[in-house]
């Protein structure tokens, strides 16, 4: 029974030796990790030499500040460099707008002084002629007014119609210029305060008389209609020749049949035509004058002739 039992047992004891296959994954984990971890402190080692180069290199470029110094002042003188080209720019082109500037403020003076030169030739002929027409209003006046003179109603036409015409002793001012500074806001290139100070005087001036001269056609029209009342206008009409001038009547055409009342409605209008007649005059003498002495100070301010 021994030796049987032996016999058994023995293929048992010559079997190979049996390994656990499940504890292999684990070995070879474990002997991954810990091949990791020498990988690890292999790279530990091979990477803290690096640092010392790092902190050297810092150390030397501690050391560069002198270079960034000189780099500043380079940056200052390029700026001061730029700023003075800016500058001198600047300078030269408001050197060549005020030159320009005062070339167009000599234009505007000189063609000023034309316009004025013009106005006060008309002024001097509007104050002649209106002395003739302050005499003719009055000769109108006295022969209307008389009975006496009733025999010479060609002469009464005539005054008639030259009292109410206005066109001959209108003053036009030539205000191209004038007109031009102030829309277009060239009023700004006259400089001088004296200059530009008259030349708004002069202006306002003008303006008045002008006012004066739209006061005189209202007052017309309204002698026009006490005249309808008094004159024959079929009369008024042969007056006239074919370019509208004043011609003598052969004849004493007859008046037209009026009354009290209608003569001193005439005559209040004829009054008030020559006060104003009188007062145009007036203020054409104190223009012409203004005129006369704005001229002056044009020329000799800008040095003109």
């Amino acid at each position: 029974m021994k030796e049987e039992k032996n016999i058994q047992e023995k293929p048992e004891d010559d079997r190979p030796p049996t390994t656990d296959d499940s504890k292999k994954p684990a070995e070879d984990n474990a002997l991954s990790s810990k091949e990791n971890e020498t990988v690890a402190e292999e790279n530990i080692q091979h990477s803290t030499p690096n640092i010392e180069p790092n902190i050297d290199n810092m150390e030397v470029h501690h050391h560069g500040h002198v270079q960034e110094k000189k780099k500043w002042k380079e940056y200052v003188f390029q700026f001061f460099m730029l700023f003075l080209a800016v500058f001198c720019g600047f300078l030269a082109e408001y050197q060549l707008e005020h030159k320009i500037e005062t070339d167009r403020e000599k234009q505007f003076i000189q063609s000023l002084i034309n316009d004025i030169k013009a106005d006060t030739a008309r002024l001097n002929v509007i104050i002649n002629e209106r002395m003739k027409r302050d005499q003719k209003l009055d000769s109108l006046t006295f022969l209307l007014n008389n009975e006496l003179s009733k025999g010479e109603t060609n002469r009464i036409y005539v005054n008639a119609v030259t009292a109410a015409r206005s066109l001959a002793f209108r003053f036009i001012p030539n205000d191209g210029t004038m007109q031009q500074l102030k829309n277009s806001g060239a009023f700004r290139l006259i400089r001088n305060r004296t200059v530009a100070d008259s030349i708004a005087k002069y202006d306002v001036s003008v303006r008045n008389l002008l006012r004066q001269g739209e006061l005189e056609e209202s007052l017309i029209h309204d002698f026009r209609a006490a005249s309808a009342k008094i004159f024959d206008a079929l009369v008024f009409d042969r007056s006239l020749d074919p370019d509208n001038n004043i011609r003598t009547i052969t004849g004493n055409p007859p008046l037209l049949n009026y009354n009290e009342t209608d003569l001193h409605t005439w005559n209040y209008k004829m009054y008030s035509m020559k006060a104003l007649n009188k007062a145009i005059r007036r203020d054409a003498r104190l223009l012409l004058r203004q005129a006369q002495n704005l001229l002056q100070t044009l020329k000799k301010e800008y040095k003109l002739k």
